[in-house]
């Protein structure tokens, strides 16, 4: 498939986990990719990854947490390629599990910077691009901890509860220009984020895995692949008429 042939797709942390991954099948389906993370060594890695398949991108370090950061991306892409069509606000980060009494303000305060700030500069920088041309694509990277309660993750469940925020309000905004606005919320991934946050002294990451899986349904976490499957799909032009939703790819965890 094709889907994106002559498209200009932004991707933020797009050094790994997701963010590559979406690289990948975004430059496979013929777009043209313009690629953000903070990890210099990890974005040039990707941004090969998508030339040697005969992709093309351009990157650039990127820190989302400054909104002059994330306004020269969109500005680099719209240099490179002339225009933007679809955005991935990806970029985010994890904590520890602790309680809430036991997280500090700068654990707190980390969450919002990157995972809300993140998307908040990135729509404002892109908006204004989709308006003039149009009509564009957001997504935007929440979690399933944004639309339910999660349980020693509470400041990165509130991060993630306000993307959710931000995307709704957004999408009803800009729906009568032609941009399409919406989030999608992974459970339990396997990504380098899962690994860093489960790390415990003492215990494996094949442990943590194990334990975390079994509130699920599947009694698996999903994989990269999977995710980005669905991120193909909700930016899509077939997929035209879904704006302002919170699309939970979750294992089967919000049914319970």
């Amino acid at each position: 498939m094709r889907r994106y042939e002559g498209k200009v797709v932004l991707i933020t942390g797009a050094a790994s986990g997701f963010g590559r991954r979406a690289a990948e099948r975004f430059a496979a389906e013929g777009a043209k990719l313009v690629l953000g993370d903070i990890q210099e060594a990890g974005l040039a890695e990707t941004a090969r990854l998508v030339e040697a398949t005969g992709g093309e991108a351009v990157s650039r370090v990127t820190d989302v947490g400054s909104g002059d950061a994330v306004a020269a991306l969109v500005a680099a892409g719209t240099d490179a390629f002339g225009r933007l069509d679809v955005a991935l606000n990806n970029a985010g980060v994890a904590h520890g599990t602790m309680k809430l009494v036991d997280t500090d303000e700068a654990v707190m305060r980390r969450m919002f910077d990157v995972n809300v700030m993140g998307v908040f500069h990135g729509m404002k920088a892109e908006i204004p691009v989709m308006e003039r041309q149009g009509g564009g694509v957001i997504l935007n990277t929440a979690s399933v901890a944004g639309v339910t309660g999660a349980p020693l993750l509470a400041a990165y469940a509130a991060a993630k509860h306000a993307v959710i925020g931000l995307t709704k309000t957004t999408a009803a905004e800009t729906a009568r220009k032609g941009i399409r606005i919406n989030a999608i919320c992974p459970a339990f991934a396997d990504t380098p984020m899962l690994t860093e946050s489960l790390a415990q002294p003492g215990r494996t990451q094949e442990e943590m895995v194990s334990r975390l899986v079994q509130t699920m349904p599947m009694r698996r976490a999903g994989t990269a692949d999977e995710i980005v499957q669905a991120m193909l799909w909700i930016c899509s032009p077939e997929n035209s008429f879904m704006t302002g939703h919170a699309l939970v790819v979750d294992g089967g965890l919000t049914a319970l």
